[in-house]
């Protein structure tokens, strides 16, 4: 049987296509796109190879520089890492070129931590030796010494283990003629169970919220002495996170009331494929809030975070008006057919912003004006969150202050469409195409809802720890581990 088996032979290496490099000089290049342009007039065909070969000569000059380097080719192609006004807009960027820099007003101390920046430390009371409170002074003839209301605050820090062990020496005795053995009774502190309920929650925190996988955590406490196997960290988590259910359960019901609700999804690759129709696995980020109370909570499988925003919202008190759902204009994000699930869609504004961002070197006039009245409208939250303005006050201020820059701003996208100043299958058309589409579930909200957000980037910020809790591959070893990190990491506070 073995001899009839063939072996497979590896299919060979592809072969590198043969390609011959010639330096062309720029200016010959350039006197061949004139030849073009005469030919074929500034048609599309002629824009693109003239971008085509723009873009060519850009790389080779900085290809050739001394200091190139891959961080300053990124930046030439895909821009600054920021969005702002300032970075994306070039008219914006040569006006604040040469223009002195605001003095700021430098900022108190030394830049270190005090002590007042250690809530948790260790206290140890030193009592001074010598003079008690009432003798004499030491250095003058006639004072007395006195205790001060405030210590001399001197801080230390050492180095430990994540995890440390204790181990109990239990005095034995044995008679002598019966051979009976007598062990010391364990401390209360001692505990009854080998690892400490602390042990599985700084996992937890160590796994799933600063991301150090499990292997990672083994081979730092072997190397402190103190061994703990991955696969002990495993059977701990799993068990905590049964500890921990309902907990989480409750804290789903919780949101499930919360006046306004963010959704969005997060790919989370899970290796053990569970047999259903649908073989994409998400992580979908909800976070509820209700006044100053934010929940936020994570749900790994293979529903969307509409359908996981759905399942909560089951759960939602009969009575409650129908809660704002922050969310892009996705149909995986929306909830349900129309029914008692429905939800006040106020689509993210962001998302519609960055349509403009993408096309900016294309149509950079029509993109600094948008750019500059939506700065308007963050400007205005910005103001409304500083002065801590409750829903009804922030409503009535973006009404007065933001309804006329929005609809100015509906009358320009109009304008641009309608007016045949924009393509409509053009990059900037489609931009403007899908903002009129959404305009009423996403700048508009601002002005008819108290609750409303501009954008939903908090539920993007709480949706990095699905990220940090995945190993360095973006495969996660299974669904149970999914399963567990849920629970342990939706009770973390969120920021605001």
């Amino acid at each position: 049987m073995a001899k009839n088996k063939q072996a497979k032979q590896a299919a060979p290496p592809p072969r590198r296509p043969e390609v011959r490099f010639q330096d062309i000089p720029a200016e010959r290049l350039r006197n061949d796109l004139v030849q073009i342009r005469e030919t074929m007039g500034e048609g599309e065909v002629y824009h693109d190879f003239k971008m085509l070969l723009e873009t060519m000569l850009l790389v080779r000059d900085e290809t050739g520089r001394k200091d190139v380097s891959l961080n300053r080719l990124k930046f030439l192609f895909w821009g600054p890492k920021t969005e702002s006004f300032a970075a994306v807009c070039r008219q914006a960027k040569e006006s604040q070129t040469g223009r002195p820099k605001e003095k700021r007003e430098k900022p108190k101390g030394h830049g270190r931590n005090g002590v007042d920046d250690f809530p948790k430390a260790k206290h140890v009371q030193v009592a001074l030796e010598g003079n008690a409170s009432g003798e004499p002074c030491p250095h003058c003839p006639n004072g007395k010494v006195y205790p001060l209301k405030e210590p001399s605050p001197l801080l230390r820090i050492i180095g430990v283990a994540p995890i440390q062990a204790t181990v109990f020496d239990l005095e034995r005795r044995r008679c002598n003629l019966c051979g009976e053995v007598f062990t010391a009774p364990a401390p209360a502190e001692a505990g009854e169970a080998k690892y400490d309920l602390s042990v599985a929650a700084l996992l937890a925190l160590l796994r799933y919220g600063a991301g150090l996988p499990m292997n990672r955590i083994e081979r730092l406490q072997l190397a402190f002495g103190m061994p703990l196997p991955a696969s002990t960290q495993w059977e701990l988590l799993l068990k905590a996170a049964n500890l921990l259910a309902p907990a989480y359960a409750e804290l789903t019901k919780h949101a499930a009331q919360g006046e306004v609700l963010f959704n969005d999804d997060t790919v989370m690759r899970i290796l053990e494929k569970a047999p259903l129709e649908r073989k994409a696995t998400y992580t979908s980020g909800i976070l509820s809030r209700s006044g100053d109370n934010r929940i936020a909570l994570f749900i790994t499988g293979h529903h969307h975070a509409g359908e996981n925003l759905e399942a909560v919202l089951k759960q939602r008190a009969e009575g409650l008006a129908a809660p704002i759902q922050m969310c892009d204009a996705l149909a995986a994000n929306t909830v349900g057919e129309a029914g008692d699930l429905n939800t006040i869609l106020a689509h993210c504004l962001a998302h519609a912003r960055r349509r403009f961002v993408e096309v900016e070197n294309r149509f950079p006039e029509e993109v600094e004006h948008l750019l500059g009245e939506l700065k308007v409208v963050y400007r205005n939250d910005a103001q409304a969150r500083r002065e801590g303005l409750d829903p009804q006050a922030r409503l009535a201020f973006h009404q007065r202050e933001t309804g006329p820059v929005m609809a100015e701003l509906e009358v320009w996208l109009r304008d641009q469409v309608e007016g045949g100043k924009a393509e409509p299958n053009s990059g900037l058309g489609q931009a403007i195409a899908y903002m009129r589409k959404h305009w009423q579930g996403m700048p508009s909200r601002l002005l008819v809802k108290a609750a409303v957000k501009e954008d939903r980037n908090s539920v993007h910020r709480s949706s990095r720890l699905p990220s940090r809790a995945m190993p360095p591959t973006p495969v996660n070893a299974n669904p149970s581990e999914a399963r567990t990190w849920i629970p342990t990491m939706s009770p973390t506070p969120q920021p605001p």
